[in-house]
């Protein structure tokens, strides 16, 4: 396990579908139901829909999958998504959790009147901030450690890391040094490929992966998960 936390202390249907990125080619591809077409694409790159992940298997095999994760539901989704993958092709996991100032109940540095004296603040404060911190981190490895068991009692072989620093830089990083195959991250947006191609941590890892990516939209996790409350509910009935 590699451990890089360094919070500041005083003394980083296509919009339905998953996606399948390989730095291989000139262009990116969109499947639209039956019409095809190539939008003109800065990297190298190509990007595949598939509706499954099963069809990623038509896509190539994988044996090294890197998966990041947070707290949030969508990344619950997309973590079973990576292990249902990992199993179908008796892969290796890494399971990545990139720390951050700015995410949800992320201790906050000692602050007087909105601006950062810290010269000024005390000593005390500044240890009660150190272990907010420490106490933050170990919540973090706890709950990857969970997910490394949830992949276990699947019959999936993972291991994780806890990093500190720019998400999508980190993801990259990892990527490359561990030799992943295949990233798996999930993306929020909300209106077709806008995120994806403004500005988002999917956006920067598809442009700098060093190898083949798959963005899983969180609406069609969404969906899915609607869908089979609702085969449930009827099943029930």
């Amino acid at each position: 396990m590699s451990r890089s936390l360094n919070f500041h202390c005083q003394s980083d249907r296509s919009s339905e579908m998953p996606a399948v990125f390989s730095p291989s080619s000139f262009t990116t591809q969109i499947d639209e139901g039956k019409e095809k077409r190539n939008l003109e694409s800065k990297p190298k790159s190509s990007l595949v829909f598939c509706p499954s992940v099963s069809h990623l298997e038509e896509v190539g095999m994988f044996s090294r999958i890197l998966v990041a994760v947070d707290r949030s539901e969508l990344s619950q989704g997309v973590f079973q998504k990576a292990v249902q993958l990992a199993k179908a092709m008796q892969a290796e996991m890494m399971i990545l959790h990139v720390l951050s100032q700015e995410e949800p109940g992320a201790p906050e540095p000692p602050m007087i009147l909105g601006v950062d004296y810290s010269s000024t603040i005390s000593a005390e404060l500044w240890q009660s901030y150190r272990e907010q911190c420490a106490i933050f981190e170990q919540n973090q490895m706890d709950y990857l450690r969970s997910l490394v068991e949830k992949a276990a009692e699947q019959g999936v072989r993972a291991e994780y890391r806890l990093n500190y620093g720019n998400p999508g830089r980190v993801i990259c990083d990892l990527a490359r040094s561990w030799k992943a195959d295949l990233i798996v991250v999930g993306r929020r947006g909300h209106s077709g490929l806008s995120e994806l191609f403004l500005g988002s941590v999917s956006n920067y890892v598809l442009h700098r992966a060093p190898c083949s990516v798959l963005t899983i939209q969180g609406e069609a996790l969404k969906k899915a998960a609607s869908a089979k409350e609702e085969t449930t509910t009827a099943s029930a009935s």
